[in-house]
């Protein structure tokens, strides 16, 4: 079953910066967390398992990064 992105509320890392850059915008849309590229906001979507994007985020923070 595919979620309906229609009331997806995307956000970006507030370390982008207005001109947009290389970004990707996350939108949790039950049961999964959807990722797109902010430069292509109609192009496609990565969906993923919240605990698996969980454990990816986790990882991130882990190395010193922040989302």
């Amino acid at each position: 079953m595919t979620p309906d992105m229609s009331c997806a509320q995307w956000r970006k890392s507030s370390h982008s910066d207005e001109h947009g850059g290389a970004c990707v915008e996350v939108a949790v849309v039950a049961p999964v967390v959807a990722i797109r590229d902010s430069k292509n906001p109609d192009g496609p979507k990565l969906l993923v398992d919240r605990v698996a994007f969980a454990a990816f985020a986790g990882t991130i923070r882990a190395d010193g990064h922040d989302l």
